[in-house]
Parts: C-alpha cells; structure tokens; sequence
C-alpha cells in the first residue's frame, strides 16, 4: 500500500477576498498612479495594510511567491498589528499550496498559539494536520508523520466539532490509523514468513486490539489463525478463526482460515478466555 491519496485540501479564502477583494483591487489601481509612495517605501517600512493588500493583489494574480513574502513582511515589520494575525494564516495557506509543508505546519502551530479564539484558528491547525497527512509515506517506511497526522487532526476534531473541517479531519484520522494498522501487518507477514511466529503474532495482536476498526483487521485474525496452527497453539488458532467468522462471516480470509482449520481435522470454536475474544467483547461494550 502507498501513501493515501490526500483529498483537495478546503480553502476558506475565497470569502476572505470576498471581503478583501475590493481594498486589493483599489491598490493596484492608487498604487499605480504616483511614484512617490514608491519612493518612501525606500527609506521605511511601508504601512500594514498597503503591505497586506500587495498581497492580495499578487495573490489573485496567481503570484504565490511574491504574495507569500508580501505576508511575510507584514510578520516582521507590523508583528502587533490585526494585519500580523491575517498574514499568518495566509502565509501558513500559501506555504500548504507551495507543498512547504514544515514551512505550513510551523506557521499554523504559531497561528493557533497566538490566536486561539480567532474564526480562523480550526483552520490553521487543519492546515497543521493536511501538511502532515500530506507527507505519509508508504507503508515500508517510519510512520511517524501518519501519528502527527492523526494527532493534528484529532485536536480539529476535539476543539473545533462544529467547524467545517471537522468531518474531513475526522475521514483523514481514519486513513491514517490505517496506515498505521498496514505498517504492523507488512512487519507481522515479514516474521511470519521467516517462521517466527511469535514476532508475527506480536504484530498481528496489535492489529486486532488497537487498530480493530481498520480494513486489516480481517487478515490479522487469519493470520492469526496460521501462526498459532504452525506453533500447534491449536484452540487459540480456533478461537480467532471463530471471531473472524462470527465478525466478518462473508470475508475471503474466514474462507482461508475455515479451511486450514479443516485440513488439520478441526473446525472453528471460540474460547471466550481467549485475548481475541476479550478484545472484540470489549470493542463492542460486551
């Protein structure tokens, strides 16, 4: 399994220059009409919100480079100014839209950080959690940006519900648990192969009570079926061809496992002292 494919990220911004859109237009149209202002950018720093409608302006020309320092600027000269809070939520969008990821996440960090109240705070720290969940790597590699991911995202989910982002960030959590779950089985079926069964098992056991909502679920209890038949823990190997069946009676992998489980003279039979058992009782508040 690769990366997941990242969903187009929400872009509030359009009702920002709805509301901004006609300052920045009325900037370019004075800004080209004296040199003088010009020349006193020369010898000080020009105001914030001439600065901020630069930005604008070369933002709606498709200028995202020069637009983003633009905000920038306003950062480093103005950085007490309610222009300040405005280009920081823009820098942080346009460095998503450049693919500056660290660049985003630390400017939607330090948006969130400064302006917790702000209407534009729940997407400041989704932009925090797209950057990651947009560098998830595939599943052969260290997972870690799939966790920051996940907690990024939670923290839209928790502190903002009722935001327009909440759902999405709520979609995105659930790819990334189970990118988190994939990476496990590609490690279990890794030792499973190699005959060490009781590292498979490790893995596979991860997948069943941590990750129980994922699609790989299904396979880690047939998995489980095979590992413990090969260590000839044989009523264990029953109890989780059991729960795959009596969870997913239709699914490919229960075909698998009640078949092995046949060709070794047995059938499925559940152990209700068994861990498989206790841990699907307790997922469905048994």
């Amino acid at each position: 399994m690769g990366r997941p494919d990242g969903q187009t990220v929400i872009e509030p911004f359009r009702r920002i220059f709805a509301a901004f859109g006609i300052a920045a237009s009325a900037f370019v149209v004075s800004a080209c009409s004296s040199t003088e202002d010009f020349s006193k950018d020369l010898v000080e720093p020009e105001r914030a919100d001439i600065t901020y409608n630069k930005g604008l302006a070369l933002l709606n020309a498709g200028d995202t480079t020069e637009a983003r320092e633009k905000f920038e600027a306003i950062d480093k000269e103005h950085p007490y100014s309610d222009y300040a809070r405005r280009a920081l939520i823009m820098s942080a969008y346009l460095n998503f839209k450049r693919g500056r990821y660290p660049e985003a996440v630390n400017d939607g960090k330090r948006y969130v950080t400064l302006f917790p109240a702000s209407k534009d705070a729940a997407y400041a720290q989704y932009i925090v959690g797209e950057s990651y969940f947009r560098q998830i790597p595939d599943i052969t590699r260290d997972q870690e940006l799939s966790e920051r991911a996940i907690q990024a995202m939670n923290e839209v989910v928790q502190k903002y519900p009722d935001s327009e982002y909440a759902e999405d960030a709520r979609q995105k959590v659930q790819v990334a648990v189970d990118q988190l779950a994939g990476k496990e089985m590609q490690i279990g079926r890794y030792y499973e192969e190699r005959r060490d069964y009781l590292a498979a098992v490790n893995r596979f056991k991860i997948v069943v009570t941590t990750y129980q909502t994922t699609r790989h679920v299904e396979e880690a209890l047939h998995r489980l079926t095979e590992c413990y038949l090969a260590l000839g823990i044989v009523p264990e190997a029953q109890t989780a061809a059991a729960v795959l069946g009596h969870n997913f009676p239709d699914s490919e992998w229960y075909k698998y496992s009640y078949q092995l489980l046949q060709k070794g003279g047995v059938e499925p039979n559940e152990n209700q002292g068994s861990w498989i058992s206790r841990a699907f009782r307790g997922a469905i508040g048994a």
